[in-house]
């Protein structure tokens, strides 16, 4: 089992061993699951009117980790491992949220999932960089999934978008 965490993969082998444990393969790709996701966001709308924007980065994402709940184990470089339950549901109530940050980047943005000890929502824009949002403040994780995964599984510290 623990053979092929030594190979060669596109994720570091503590991140690669986090997706995997969590039910992660490559090539895993559930797209019905992410249109499902897709649907549900875009029916939604906020009591004051505000709703989701749903581009193809965002639904490949959930195609290809929607659903997982990553429990890394062992020390983290700066930070404590983040657990993450990627699922975009949890950003439903966000929209406006999520629509202000993006108007911030001028880009548009989407819910990822959750860090589920801290409760900060994940969220993914158009060029698939993605970022972490929380009572802290907003923060930029990675360029893309595989870099975000990475800053969060390792524990290092991500870049600070904005001040408390």
């Amino acid at each position: 089992m623990h053979a092929d965490r030594t190979s060669t993969t596109r994720f570091p082998v503590p991140v690669d061993a986090a997706l995997r444990d969590a039910g992660w393969r490559p090539g895993r790709w559930d797209i019905q699951q992410a249109e499902i996701w897709a649907d549900t966001l875009r029916a939604h709308t906020s009591p004051a009117g505000h709703r989701h924007t749903v581009f193809p980065a965002a639904v490949e994402a959930w195609a290809e980790f929607g659903g997982l709940t990553l429990t890394p184990t062992g020390p983290g470089r700066r930070l404590a491992p983040a657990t993450l339950h990627l699922d975009p549901l949890h950003g439903l109530h966000l929209a406006r949220t999520l629509g202000d940050l993006g108007r911030a980047l001028d880009t548009e943005i989407s819910p990822l999932g959750t860090e589920t000890d801290t409760q900060a929502l994940l969220a993914i824009d158009t060029d698939g960089r993605v970022y972490a949002l929380d009572h802290t403040g907003d923060w930029y994780l990675g360029h893309d999934i595989d870099a975000a995964l990475a800053t969060l599984v390792n524990g290092t510290e991500p870049t600070r978008l904005t001040t408390p």
